[in-house]
């Protein structure tokens, strides 16, 4: 009941000839809304326009419109001012760049994430890209990479491989030298197996300067001393654990070798470096005449 009067006093009060607070405050906030509602307006033209389109024609001629849509987003306030990448670490930046091929103030509804994503993922480094756009103004790219895992030497070149044995870099090598070095064909492709099984003997691992792969058949690991270890074709898990515990027990590394030869499962051959031949001694007859002399 205590509603009802209420409500039955204010309809038979008499409007204020001066506004209240309310109305001032509301008139305020219209005047400030009024583009946000020029914006959403034009957005649902923009919406109503793409579905007559696609009814009458869903192939072209929504193509043929996108710059007109375009067009209209861009008045509505709708370009790009942002971009926000993440995942990048080796990528080249200009390259992430060139294929987004996009520029601050570019109509952001003439962007196209899905072809965007297509070019990225044809770059070396970008194994996965994600792109999405969102609205009014800013554009979300997150890639992951591909990881370095090794440098491959072949046929005098060398370059930055990943695991799978995919090229990612060709420049600025320089920069990845801590990482395994394979040689010869097949190595891109068979060196990330090898590799596994020598990190499970950090003694041996931290030995090897380079893996040798031998006619895309066996291995050969290049020790910093100048040793080749020879194994054998198809165990070489079993070599690497025989060579550790001969190591362990015999300091087999440690000794002037020129190669380990382990390609025979019954036996060891280890050839000894060449030593310097010893300077020819002068004769005692020559010593005496040089000393006259």
């Amino acid at each position: 009941m205590a509603r009802e009067r209420l409500a039955r006093t204010s309809a038979t009060q008499k409007e204020p000839s001066r506004p209240s607070r309310l109305r001032i405050w509301m008139r305020r906030r219209r005047g400030l809304a009024r583009p946000a509602l020029y914006a959403a307006m034009g957005l649902g033209a923009i919406g109503v326009l793409v579905l007559a389109v696609r009814a009458i024609d869903p192939g072209a001629r929504v193509r043929d419109v996108a710059s007109s849509l375009a067009g209209i987003g861009d008045t509505a306030g709708l370009s790009v001012n942002a971009v926000i990448l993440e995942g990048r670490h080796n990528t080249p930046r200009d390259m992430i760049v060139a294929a987004l091929g996009v520029s601050r103030g570019d109509p952001i509804l003439d962007f196209s994430p899905e072809a965007a994503r297509q070019r990225l993922e044809t770059i070396a480094w970008v194994q996965r890209a994600h792109v999405e756009r969102h609205l009014p103004s800013t554009i979300v790219v997150r890639i992951e990479e591909r990881q370095p895992f090794a440098i491959w030497q072949h046929n005098g070149r060398f370059v930055i491989i990943d695991a799978a044995g995919k090229v990612v870099a060709t420049e600025r090598l320089d920069q990845f030298g801590s990482l395994p070095l394979l040689v010869g064909a097949g190595a891109d492709t068979s060196g990330h197996a090898l590799y596994t099984a020598l990190a499970r003997h950090t003694d041996l691992r931290d030995r090897v300067q380079a893996m040798v792969r031998i006619q895309e058949r066996r291995w050969n690991l290049r020790l910093h001393n100048g040793t080749d270890v020879l194994l054998p074709e198809g165990h070489e898990g079993a070599a690497l654990e025989r060579l550790a515990e001969l190591q362990q027990e015999a300091r087999l590394l440690d000794r002037p070798l020129a190669a380990i030869d382990m390609r025979l499962p019954d036996r060891l051959v280890l050839r000894p470096t060449r030593q310097a031949e010893p300077a020819e001694q002068p004769s005692p007859q020559q010593a005496s005449r040089a000393r006259r002399g």
